[in-house]
């Protein structure tokens, strides 16, 4: 069930404020290195190692060093990895809420779920959620309520359907493989289906509970015209199994974000993850910094979108990406 988080946003902001005022004599020796700097702690839990969540990984702890802060001597960051694991994920935050950290930051819905149930006296960030509300991290993505606020990956859905279909004029049959268990995924497809219909296409699923289980749920589309993947930690995790059944059949994929065209998909209009994560380390540093409270900071979404194209993988699978795309296209792999 969804937790109220109205009642937790002024202490939180005071147990902040107690927390910097705790660390305030706690300065990294080597004296004017730090320029007076106090040390930060953060806890960083990533659901899964893939491009996409690296990236924002990345993007969040540069915002601290581009902000004056010295990994290792006025910010530690205690990166952990959940392996794609729910329960990996709930053990990681819960060794977080038993530690000494000014805050923590949860990359992923599963992530950022198991930290908003384990974590409430400190506060939460969390990054590549695509709806925090329908994850039931947040009261509502205006007013987040409580210790947890953070930034939305939410792909423009019905422009990279518009892509697909340049590339693949004659689509009218989309299949998306996605995980049962993220509902990140869940939000998606939906939105997927939607503009589809706009679109006059069609939208066809099979899910998977594991990454083992990608090339079979491929292999059931069946007869589609085209595959979108969207930014399911599982399947992209596991791309080079969807994109090795998608050569074969000679289906072009179209992916929601960089990291999956890196993979072998023919091309994006994607997020940036660093620039998301970079974001993300700016909503960071007001709180721990200028004692911003999380329960009244927006959910924040992207604001950079990159077309990225894959010749390569176009050629594979049968097709040729547009003259007018690839001379949109900010990088090519």
């Amino acid at each position: 069930m969804k937790k109220s988080r109205a009642t937790m946003g002024l202490a939180i902001a005071a147990a902040g404020a107690l927390a910097l005022a705790g660390c305030s004599g706690d300065q990294s020796e080597g004296g004017g290195n730090d320029g007076g700097k106090e040390k930060l702690t953060i806890g960083i839990s990533q659901l899964v190692q893939h491009p996409a969540l690296d990236a924002a990984t990345d993007g969040f702890k540069q915002a601290f060093i581009d902000a004056g802060y010295v990994e290792g001597e006025t910010v530690e960051f205690d990166v952990q990895n959940a392996n794609g694991e729910q329960s990996t994920a709930v053990t990681i935050a819960q060794n977080f809420a038993s530690q000494d950290l000014d805050m923590v930051l949860a990359v992923a819905t599963p992530a950022a779920q198991a930290a908003a149930q384990a974590i409430l006296d400190i506060p939460v960030l969390f990054t590549a959620v695509t709806d925090a509300e329908s994850a039931e991290l947040v009261d509502s993505n205006e007013e987040p309520g409580g210790n947890i606020t953070g930034t939305s990956d939410a792909a423009p859905i019905g422009d990279q359907l518009d892509l697909l279909k340049q590339i693949v004029p004659d689509a009218s049959t989309i299949g998306i493989v996605y995980s049962s268990g993220e509902v990140n995924s869940e939000v998606q497809v939906k939105a997927a289906e939607e503009a589809a219909s706009e679109r006059d296409m069609s939208i066809t699923t099979q899910t998977v509970t594991t990454a083992n289980d990608i090339a079979q749920a491929a292999e059931a589309l069946g007869d589609v015209d085209a595959i979108y993947v969207p930014t399911d930690n599982t399947v992209v995790s596991g791309i080079a199994s969807l994109i090795q059944v998608a050569e074969k059949k000679q289906i072009p994929v179209i992916g929601a974000e960089s990291g999956t065209v890196e993979g072998g998909a023919i091309a994006t209009l994607g997020i940036d993850y660093t620039a998301l994560g970079m974001q993300t380390g700016e909503m960071a540093l007001k709180i721990l910094t200028e004692d911003a409270d999380p329960a009244t900071m927006p959910v924040e979404v992207s604001k950079e979108f990159t077309y990225v194209v894959n010749p390569g993988a176009a050629e594979r699978m049968g097709v040729t990406i547009p003259e007018e795309i690839l001379d949109k296209a900010e990088s090519v792999e």
